[in-house]
């Protein structure tokens, strides 16, 4: 919410592991073109009947993340609460090559993942600031990552939320 009402969240977007699609939902309620997808048939369902119930125009598509399809036109904005960090070093390295088939050159990640500094062993995997920059270092700029949280059944979770640009193949960050 904080994206879209400071301006930050551009043109159209994919909200990659929409789950439901309470943020796709969000952002076309806000005027936006937006497509959520999952890998869970269960919660595109949802999504869906949710999208109609509420009359508003999103798209959700079953889908791989790790595995996405050059689409027709390419998205100026990708937002990802909680789709990253439950991927394998391995699996992540895929991840950023299927977002670089999706993605415009220009266009903003907006990446909200679980952080390492939340302490315990509930949850899903810690991710540090370092894995992030290394994960999107070759065209990519990290721009910022900023903690933040996710609200849980449990509270508050500690989460990082980064700001990533794609520069182009071959290109590097001076960060």
């Amino acid at each position: 919410m904080r994206l879209a009402e400071t301006g930050q969240i551009m043109g159209s977007v994919l909200d990659v592991g929409c789950g439901t699609g309470e943020n796709a939902l969000y952002l076309a309620e806000r005027g936006f073109a937006v497509v959520g997808i999952d890998g869970a048939p269960t919660a595109i369902r949802k999504a869906r009947a949710k999208a109609k119930r509420r009359v508003l125009n999103a798209q959700f598509e079953l889908a791989d993340a790790l595995n996405l399809s050059k689409p027709e036109r390419l998205f100026d904005t990708i937002i990802d609460s909680g789709l990253f960090h439950v991927f394998s070093d391995e699996e992540r390295d895929r991840f950023r090559e299927s977002l670089e088939r999706v993605i415009r050159i220009g266009g903003t990640y907006f990446l909200m993942c679980f952080s390492d500094q939340q302490p315990g062993d509930w949850g899903p995997r810690r991710v540090t600031q370092a894995e992030v920059r290394s994960v999107f270092r070759d065209g990519w700029r990290v721009n910022d990552i900023e903690p933040s949280a996710f609200d849980t059944n449990e509270g508050h979770a500690y989460a990082w939320l980064a700001s990533i640009s794609r520069l182009g193949r071959g290109a590097r960050s001076a960060v």
